[in-house]
């Protein structure tokens, strides 16, 4: 590991030690293997005046809810440092009544809150301290014999503390160990399978005693470390719809939808193709603090069993462990894995969002490194159960389950929309991902490729009329995000108005394929992964023309009511696996591709009015757009719509003839 620091950067913030302190936590947030999302904490002392003129000691500490790797100044909290070595003195303290201490002797009541270890942090008596979860150190630890180990590649220069739990009782136990050693002759604290702690007076100086540390962590296990042999499995493909109910398992289990984020790259599989993949794997993570967020174990997934067996065995599993360890009164969390290892196939990371998969995919990446490089040096070696256990029922997490949590209608839901560059289309996939939900978006237009730019779109070309391309699609959705919950139909094409006697064939071919063969095709590639969704559901996307057509439109009056037949025939048929399918027939939605001003002319001269007399007319006189529709759309995949399947629901402002 190489220091990031550079005097030029570091000499802006000279005169200013709490800018310098944000400067030298964003390096260390800058370097995965030292902390993720959220890990590790850094403070620095400084003294301020309060608001009586007087000189104080404050210390600021990383608040709770920052990432090292992101960090401003205001994400530091502000506390009394006699109030915090005080409390350091105090025989017992629930960390509840800690955090509420902490909090009351902070100067800026706006801030968050202090780190739990801000008592930690005051009891080191140098200007600047910086703690880490590095890899290295940690993986080390996480061997039978870490403790010997560490003291061989450190020596005196570095405390080794016992693992104990985060909060009061660890700073009570430093306090105690550290009450009579010259500060001066230590460069660090490790932490048993924990983290590090390093500190000094000068920041630099500080982050740098950080780096060493690890890199003779690094160094040691890559001289130490004999090579992981894999095994001669062979690599496998994810299966997609094992890969759909496991994931409808899970959240099952989560009591909320979930993504499924599979993860096929080298480092995932190599691990997953292991002979004992399954007893290293779930022997406890790389540090306890990831246990709020990964849980004990993975799920274990072998290609010849029932995914959603799996899961429910898991379930129960998750259920013996807590009634096993739990104090009267806890609260049982959630019995659904966060990761899984896939046996020859790699991981699959589950999040109520993306950025929740995305961190938990992070961590599970890093733990399957260390548990490699431990095995290599005698053996994977995690907290105890009952040690674990306490972490992840940790008074602190627990609670934060009375507190209610507003979250999108659509979070964790998969939808797929078609048509999704422009009109109808285009306002649907805005109006699902406001809702929460992530989006397949697909279009013949190359224009789709790179209109959303968020990891919540897969924007895919696609021409819905292409059987292969179509089918294609609908994978790549599910190997995205895990699954499908939400269908919407909505691609189509007006062609030139043509008497029936006058109709060419190709127009008539075409409107067929695209306005009624492509949707056919996409429920049938569709519904496999839809029967292993969240309250699944296919929203059609027909036309007035269906109750109410024009003269000039045959070819896409007649493939709109073959379209509203079939979504009537889907209805019935996907019903049985609880899968809704309702239709929409908008009209005058004239912010669509649809009505270019060629087919508005056209259709304003069959009925002898202007442009502007046509477009108003409406039983309500109102303007109907996009949105309009795609709120209709969010209706119709949503709890409005929970008991209702076969609907079809003009969005016209009321037409004369439908009525």
């Amino acid at each position: 590991m190489i220091s990031l620091w550079s005097d030029t950067d570091a000499g802006k913030f000279a005169d200013n030690p709490l800018q310098l302190r944000v400067y030298s936590s964003r390096l260390l947030g800058q370097q995965p293997d030292l902390v993720l999302h959220g890990g590790g904490n850094t403070s620095v002392k400084v003294s301020e005046k309060n608001l009586f003129g007087e000189d104080e000691d404050i210390l600021y500490v990383k608040g709770s809810g920052w990432d090292l790797a992101t960090i401003e100044a205001e994400g530091f909290a502000p506390v009394r440092l006699d109030a915090l070595k005080h409390m350091a003195g105090f025989e017992q303290l629930s960390d509840s009544d800690m955090v509420r201490m902490q909090r009351a002797a902070m100067t800026d009541p706006y801030a968050p809150n202090p780190s739990v270890e801000a008592i930690l942090h005051a009891i080191i008596p140098t200007r600047y301290v910086d703690h880490t979860h590095a890899d290295a150190v940690v993986t080390i630890t996480n061997t039978p014999d870490g403790k010997d180990r560490i003291r061989e590649l450190y020596g005196d220069r570095v405390l080794i503390v016992p693992f104990v739990m985060p909060g009061f009782v660890l700073a009570r136990q430093i306090h105690q160990m550290t009450r009579d050693i010259d500060w001066s002759q230590v460069d660090g604290m490790i932490l048993m399978n924990h983290g590090v702690f390093s500190f000094d007076d000068d920041a630099r100086n500080s982050y740098e005693k950080m780096i060493d540390i690890v890199s003779r962590a690094e160094q040691y296990i890559e001289t130490n470390a004999v090579p992981v042999q894999h095994g001669a499995s062979e690599h496998k493909a994810f299966d997609l719809l094992t890969l759909a109910r496991i994931r409808q398992a899970v959240s099952v289990y989560r009591n909320a939808p979930v993504y499924a984020v599979p993860d096929d790259s080298t480092e995932a599989r190599e691990f997953a193709c292991l002979e004992k993949v399954h007893d290293i794997a779930t022997r406890g993570p790389l540090t306890p603090d990831h246990i709020i967020r990964t849980k004990q174990k993975p799920l274990i997934h072998d290609n010849t069993a029932d995914g959603a067996v799996e899961v429910e065995n898991y379930a129960a599993a998750y259920q013996a462990y807590f009634d096993s360890n739990a104090q009267p009164n806890q609260i049982c969390l959630d019995r659904a894995p966060r990761w899984a290892v896939w046996k020859q196939c790699g991981l699959v990371a589950f999040g109520a969002t993306l950025k929740e998969a995305g961190i938990i995919a992070d961590i599970s990446h890093h733990t399957i490194g260390a548990i490699q490089q431990a095995e290599q040096m005698g053996g994977w070696h995690a907290l105890p159960e009952k040690d674990l256990f306490d972490m992840e029922y940790w008074e602190l997490e627990q609670a934060k389950l009375g507190k209610s949590r507003s979250t999108p209608p659509f979070q964790g839901k998969i939808a797929l929309v078609t048509g999704a560059a422009s009109g109808i289309g285009k306002a649907c996939v805005e109006a699902l991902l406001e809702h929460g939900a992530a989006v397949a978006a697909l279009d013949i237009a190359p224009a789709i490729n790179g209109m959303y730019g968020r990891d919540d779109v897969l924007e895919i070309i696609c021409d819905v009329s292409d059987d292969a391309g179509l089918k294609q699609a609908v994978e790549d959705t599910v190997r995205r995000f895990g699954g499908l919950d939400i269908v919407v139909s909505n691609a189509g094409i007006f062609t030139a108005n043509q008497a029936i006697e006058n109709m060419d064939a190709e127009s008539w071919r075409l409107s067929m394929a695209v306005n009624l063969d492509s949707h056919q095709r996409l429920i049938q590639y569709s519904a496999p992964y839809l029967r292993h969704g969240i309250d699944p559901c296919v929203v059609i996307i027909a036309s007035k023309n269906v109750p109410a057509p024009g003269p000039g439109a045959s070819a896409y009056s007649v493939a709109k009511a073959g379209l509203t037949q079939l979504a009537r025939v889907a209805a019935l048929e996907l019903g049985a696996d609880n899968i809704r399918v309702n239709t929409i027939h908008p009209n005058a939605v004239f912010d669509t591709g649809v009505w270019t001003d060629e087919v508005l002319a056209g259709r304003a001269q069959s009925y002898g009015m202007s442009i502007e007399d046509y477009k108003a007319n409406n039983v309500l006189h109102t303007s109907v757009a996009s949105s309009n529709v795609a709120d209709m759309v969010c209706a119709m995949a949503g709890k409005a719509f929970a008991k209702t399947t076969g609907a079809q629901v003009p969005v016209d402002g009321g037409n004369e003839r439908v009525i």
